[in-house]
Formats: C-alpha cells, sequence, structure tokens
C-alpha cells in the first residue's frame, strides 16, 4: 500500500512540475515576441525547447550550478517579468530564481524583488533608438546557412541584426531553389524551423517573412548594396577565399559596407575569440575583423581559464576534427598531403594552425603550445585533447571546479559548456551553443599533479557560427541588455 501511495505521490508531483513547465514556456513566447526579452537558464537557452528539457534544465542547475532551483519559482518570476515595461534583454531566470530562494526574504513580493535586481532595464531608461544593422552574407557554405538561421531566428528579439541578401556566385531560378533546399534542410543540424520561400521574380528567398535578396557577384566590389535599400551593412565573408586585410579590404569598396567579418584566421586583422580578446579592439576605427577558427574557438575558454588559474609551462593540442570539404569524399588527387585520401572511411593526420592562433588570443602562451589534427569519418562534432604543464600542483576536482566556475560566471558563460554526462560521444554536442563543451568526466592528472590532460568537445559547425553572430552584434554595437 505504501509503495502504492508512494508511486501516485511521485507522479502527481511530477505532473504538477509539467504544468508549471508549460506555464513557463507559454511565458517566454509572450516576452520574447511581444518584448523583445529572451529568457535562458544559467545561460542554456530557452526557446525552441520542450517541456522535458525544461524540466532537465533545472535538473542541470542542481547537478552543476548547484542551485536547487524549482520549476513553480522560474514560472512565477517569468510571470511577473511580463508585467514590467522591460528594454529588449537577454535575461537568466536561473540566476533571477536563485537569488530569490537566496534572497527573498528580504523582499515583499517577487515584483519588488524583480524591481530591484532589474534597475536600469526599464523601457524608459533604453530608447531603443540605436538602429538596426545590415547583414550581408558573402558565401553560402556551412557556416553561411546556420550563420542565415539564426539571424532569421534571432530578429524578433531585440538584438538588432537583420539579414538583407546573401551574395553566391550565380542567381539562376535553378540556384535559388537549390539555396533555398539546402535552408530547409540539413543533414546533420536538420530541418530549417520556419518557411522558406524562393520569390524569384525578385531573386530572393523570404524567410520567415523577411525578404533576402540573393545578388550574384565574382568580386566583393562589384555589387551597389545601396541599390537594394542596404546601407552601412556588416558583411559576413564565409567563402574562405579572402582572408588578409588587402583581400578582404575588397568588401569595403562596394556600396553600402561599413564592417567586414571574417569566419576563418585572417592575416593582417584583429583575429578574436568573443570572450576572451574582443575588448582590445578599436571598433571605432577598425573596420575588418576575423572570428578566428572553430578550434581556435574551442580551445581557447578553457586554455584560459587553466593558464589563469595554473599557468601552463607548456602544452600539446591534438585535435581530432571532423572531416571537412577541404576533403575528398574518395581517393582522388588534392594539393595537401593525405587530405586526397578519402573523408569518409580514413583517420587523416593533417596540421592545424589553432596552437599558434591562440596567442594572438592569449599572449602569455606563446611559444608554449604545438598543435596537430586528426581528421576522422565523423561529418560534425570534434575533439580538441589539451595535454598541459603546469606552475601549480593541482588535482582533478580542482581543475574541474574551476572551469564549472568559469562556466557560470565572468566573461566565458557563453562559451564553455561544463558537461557532467559520464557517457557524452560525439553527437551530444551538435547544436550546443557553446564554442566548447567541457568534459568534466575525462579530466586527467598526473600523480605530482603537475601535469594535466583536458578534453573539451566543440561543434564545429553550430558553436563556431553562435560565436560569429556574438562578435557581429559586438563590432556593430547593438547588444542588448544582459542580465547573467
Amino acid at each position: 500500500m505504501e509503495a502504492a501511495v508512494g508511486y501516485e505521490k511521485e507522479l502527481n508531483s511530477h505532473v504538477q512540475r509539467e504544468r508549471a513547465a508549460v506555464k513557463l514556456s507559454s511565458k517566454i513566447g509572450e516576452l520574447l515576441y511581444d518584448k523583445g526579452i529572451e529568457l535562458v537558464l544559467f545561460r542554456n537557452h530557452l526557446t525552441d525547447v520542450t517541456i522535458s528539457e525544461i524540466l532537465n534544465l533545472h535538473e542541470y542547475a542542481r547537478k552543476v550550478v548547484h542551485k536547487p532551483i524549482d520549476i513553480e519559482t522560474t514560472a512565477d518570476l517569468a510571470e511577473e517579468l511580463l508585467k514590467m515595461d522591460l528594454a529588449p534583454a537577454k535575461i537568466d531566470i536561473g540566476k533571477l530564481a536563485s537569488e530569490w530562494l537566496a534572497e527573498g526574504s528580504n523582499y515583499d513580493s517577487k515584483a519588488t524583488f524583480l524591481g530591484d535586481k532589474l534597475k536600469g532595464f526599464g523601457a524608459a531608461e533604453n530608447d531603443g533608438s540605436q538602429p538596426p544593422r545590415d547583414v550581408i552574407l558573402y558565401g553560402f557554405g556551412r557556416i553561411g546557412r546556420l550563420a542565415a538561421r539564426e539571424l532569421i531566428k534571432q530578429a524578433g528579439k531585440g538584438q538588432q541584426l537583420r539579414l538583407r541578401a546573401i551574395v553566391t556566385r550565380g542567381s539562376s531560378d535553378k540556384d535559388i531553389i537549390k539555396r533555398a533546399s539546402l535552408l530547409r534542410s540539413d543533414s546533420v543540424h536538420g530541418a530549417f524551423k520556419g518557411t522558406v520561400v524562393e520569390d524569384l521574380e525578385n531573386k530572393s528567398l523570404i524567410i520567415n517573412g523577411q525578404i533576402v535578396r540573393m545578388i550574384d557577384a565574382s568580386n566583393p566590389e562589384d555589387v551597389d548594396y545601396t541599390a537594394y535599400g542596404i546601407n552601412n551593412a556588416l558583411v559576413i565573408d564565409n567563402t574562405g577565399v579572402f582572408t588578409d586585410r588587402t583581400a578582404l579590404s575588397r568588401h569595403l569598396q562596394a556600396k553600402g559596407v561599413s564592417r567586414v567579418l571574417l569566419t576563418a584566421p585572417g592575416k593582417e586583422i584583429p583575429n578574436v575569440v568573443y570572450g576572451i580578446n574582443q575588448g582590445t579592439l578599436d571598433i571605432a576605427n577598425e573596420k575588418i575583423y576575423s572570428a578566428a577558427s572553430c578550434t581556435t574557438n574551442a580551445i581557447s575558454p578553457i586554455l584560459k581559464v587553466i593558464n589563469d588559474e595554473f599557468g601552463v609551462v607548456k602544452g600539446h593540442i591534438e585535435t581530432v576534427h571532423a572531416y571537412t570539404n577541404d576533403q575528398n569524399l574518395l581517393d582522388n588527387m588534392h594539393k595537401s598531403s593525405r587530405r586526397g585520401r578519402s573523408a569518409a572511411i580514413n583517420m587523416v593526420i593533417t596540421s592545424t594552425g589553432a596552437g599558434a592562433a591562440v596567442t594572438k588570443v592569449i599572449p602569455d602562451l606563446k611559444d608554449k603550445l604545438t598543435a596537430n589534427a586528426v581528421r576522422v569519418p565523423t561529418p560534425n562534432g570534434s575533439l580538441a585533447i589539451i595535454a598541459v604543464e603546469l606552475n601549480k600542483t593541482t588535482d582533478v576536482a580542482t581543475i574541474n571546479n574551476a572551469v564549472r566556475k568559469a562556466s557560470l560566471e565572468g566573461d566565458l558563460v557563453n562559451q564553455i559548456f561544463y558537461s557532467y554526462d559520464p557517457e557524452l560521444v560525439s553527437s551530444d554536442i551538435i547544436g550546443n551553443t557553446c564554442c566548447s563543451v567541457y568534459d568534466s568526466h575525462a579530466t586527467i592528472v598526473s600523480p605530482d599533479g603537475k601535469n594535466a590532460i583536458l578534453y573539451t568537445w566543440y561543434d564545429n559547425e553550430f558553436g563556431y557560427t553562435k560565436q560569429v553572430i556574438r562578435m557581429a552584434k559586438y563590432i556593430t554595437k547593438v547588444r542588448r541588455l544582459i542580465y547573467y
């Protein structure tokens, strides 16, 4: 009898949590589309997630964040946020919930509490006069299409970036139809959660109601974007063809362009891992930037934490990287060694410039790192193995706690995802919004505490694209208010 009562009690408790999660989900949508306020839960996105995923994120808060928040509290706080006259913002409802549970006795109501915590977030104090910035995608490959998805998805969040044009070689009806199909369906990332309509007469795609011009150009300087009503635009170059200042400056010769962002390592221009060294930029005068590489974005956050906390004497990074379009599907001629062998059935040793690139982001690591790469037969999802000798002796728990703390507070909360899953494999991290997914169960420290081996996973397509978008917002000065 007791077992039956316990069963019913637990089931009823779960149903009540589901009801609260439904309420929270409803408020998330209303806040997003009515007020331009995006809610996250300890940095994890809450839009386009299921009720079960919302409940699982609360479990994540208990295990990783060590904040035993409850779904009822987060739902109630979201309801109160709807009543407030707030400017567009990104707000961590998990952080607010944990603070309410710790400090709530000091306030007479949740409304008073939120008013105190969100001082300066009022719509009257932030007139929203910053105009939206036009974005042009130059190239429409793997990164370009993911960037398009993100820019379109974020249009209703008050983030002030709007996709206006996509430049490719070829804009025939057949080309536009094919590119629309590739945007709708993706073998790795799944179907686009939206509508894509080909407007062949006007050489455009209408994506979730947003008109995006499809422009045919062979040279960056050939396009007059002002003819399409595009001005003061940011060009995101994802072709991989133009990689130095001289070549990328050709974009600035086109009418309507004011900034250029390269989605690859660049020469003679600032290479940036957002979250680490964007603060060193002269964004008032510099017009060309690089978002570095996916691997540099994956390893730099972890290396920064480790170097800051323990000091790195020297180290080696080995990346186990998904194959890319630069490799052959079947054995054939290739300009690079080994890359001509079939990517689908071989592990291929190749080089990576990520070790040297990290020193542009973290100068203190200059001449301390070596790096190499192995391409493996997976289409996406990569792993960096970081072996370092440390100045300070330490242990697994201390290292893991340092990374966990960095993933929850400070400048790297959007870059590091702390995984406590002992069964983590590469397919699990596909779609993760962080550029670095730290595998806490894989950490190894030598008996003398001076050497450590760290494992960090990364979605080398989507995780990197999120960093590109963050960088784009920063250099165009359109970032929203944030409460983390």
